[in-house]
């Protein structure tokens, strides 16, 4: 069976260094220290002018949890039409109700703004949060969901293993389960092994330093402890080991 790996990418370094690596599909987001929000249009096209692989685009228009006003809704769905129009693959989406239910209501509408431009839909790591993993998957897939990320509701992937694998018998290959969170070249073998799963998702990140020769160290752009002499980006390098892994 045909295995696929999908990395995640924060800015335009990232995207050039998915494809030189050998991804089979980029996630494109921004803000990877808050779990990601949705890019900037800017970011949007210059990865879908790329042409070299499939782009999806996460839709979630802030930090924080996943339950989302009529303001926000509607940034959602114009962030979708605005993917579509830019020549993105698909999308990724996700909102949950107070109780840790999928709300089904507020993710029907994103997924058909989705569908009517032709897009693809996974339902992200929201889904890590709800409160019934097996009875939340039902609801994935009866909202016209293709793909499910998920670490099983763990810190990780290899620690929610167990959950995975469920998800994956339970799915009976309704929609596709797309493992991440944690994913190395050390545990990507293991992972599937353990789950079953065909498509996993990394970030495949590095830490590079800053060319600053001057640095002003007392003030910061973020919180006290922010680096702003430092960032990290998407390694070629650790794409092609987790390609060649995924590949063989």
């Amino acid at each position: 069976m045909k295995r696929l790996l999908e990395i995640c990418c924060a800015d335009a370094e990232s995207v050039d260094a998915a494809i030189i690596g050998g991804a089979d599909r980029i996630e494109l987001c921004a803000a990877l220290s808050v779990g990601g929000i949705t890019p900037s249009k800017g970011l949007i096209d210059y990865a879908c002018s790329k042409g070299a692989l499939p782009i999806n685009v996460l839709i979630r228009p802030r930090p924080g949890d996943f339950i989302y006003n009529q303001c926000e809704t509607d940034i959602m769905l114009d962030d979708i039409a605005y993917a579509g129009k830019a020549g993105a693959s698909g999308v990724v989406i996700g909102a949950l109700q107070a109780d840790g239910t999928i709300d089904y209501d507020l993710c029907k509408q994103l997924v058909d703004c989705a569908k009517s431009a032709g897009l693809s839909v996974t339902f992200h790591r929201a889904f890590d949060l709800c409160c019934d993993p097996v009875a939340e998957l039902e609801a994935v897939m009866s909202l016209g969901c293709d793909r499910l990320l998920t670490s099983g509701q763990a810190p990780d992937a290899i620690k929610g293993a167990a959950v995975i694998s469920r998800l994956v018998k339970d799915s009976d290959g309704r929609l596709t389960i797309l493992a991440g969170a944690g994913v190395s070249p050390a545990n990507i073998a293991d992972l599937i092994e353990l789950t079953g799963v065909t498509e996993v998702h990394a970030s495949a990140k590095t830490t590079i330093q800053s060319a600053m020769r001057y640095r002003n160290e007392t003030t910061t752009m973020g919180s006290a402890d922010s680096d702003e002499y430092s960032r990290t980006v998407t390694s070629p390098e650790i794409v092609a080991q987790l390609s060649k892994i995924i590949h063989s």
